[in-house]
């Protein structure tokens, strides 16, 4: 069955890419892969910190977001309980491999001055909590094992979210769909179906275009620096 199989990669905006970078780097040791003009977008910088080879957290800066007011509890929750605007990150939660690695993690972080909370035991998973730039709540969690759905789905707060037992088969059970290879057509334009917030006018282009002129249109394969060939 088709689905996502990971994290390829979460983009956070930032008006400081500098400062993310040195902090995501030396406080969590993750390596720095990309840093380059984020493609069709004017002005603004993209970074690409790894995971792993297929998994990264980006930041994404642009000329106008140090003007926009950070404010808790509206464009991010502050801590990992906290709330914020629907459809904002209300924390970013990073996996580790075992509790000594969670352990050693901490050490690093509390190496560098930053107030770490836990390990706490959440049943199927052991955290840590703290705090990175721009109000970044941050998490680094561990499970020995994958999620058993039978003990973690709840049935009370299954009915205060209003989900009957036949959608919550189908919640548990997706239906599979056939693959057909890319054939399905750009649908028409709903108003009840989510969007994308582009700027009108380049919306309209863009919906008017074919798959195959967008992808000639949009992509900028090549990368910044010309590698030699080996």
């Amino acid at each position: 069955m088709q689905k996502p199989n990971g994290l390829h990669h979460l983009a956070i905006a930032t008006a400081d890419v500098k400062g993310q970078i040195e902090y995501f780097t030396s406080v969590l040791g993750m390596e720095l892969v990309a840093l380059y003009w984020m493609h069709g977008v004017e002005g603004a910088w993209h970074a690409f910190l790894k995971l792993n080879d297929h998994a990264s957290i980006a930041f994404v800066q642009l000329p106008t977001l140090g003007a926009i007011a950070p404010s808790v509890g509206v464009t991010h929750a502050g801590f990992p309980g906290g709330p914020c605007a629907p459809g904002t990150m209300q924390h970013l939660a990073l996996n580790v491999d075992s509790e000594e690695d969670l352990l050693a993690l901490r050490d690093r972080v509390r190496s560098h001055g930053i107030v770490v909370l836990g390990p706490i035991d959440h049943g199927f998973c052991k955290s840590i909590y703290f705090a990175g730039p721009e109000g970044l709540a941050l998490e680094l969690s561990t499970s020995a094992q994958a999620i058993d759905a039978r003990a973690w789905i709840d049935p009370e707060v299954v009915a205060l979210a209003g989900i009957s037992a036949d959608e919550l088969e189908r919640y548990r059970r997706p239906t599979p769909t056939a693959d057909r290879g890319g054939a399905v057509p750009q649908p028409s334009r709903d108003p009840a179906k989510p969007e994308m917030a582009w700027p009108v006018e380049q919306y309209r282009h863009l919906l008017s275009l074919s798959d195959d002129e967008l992808t000639r249109l949009m992509s900028q394969p090549e990368p910044p620096v010309k590698l030699a060939a080996a």
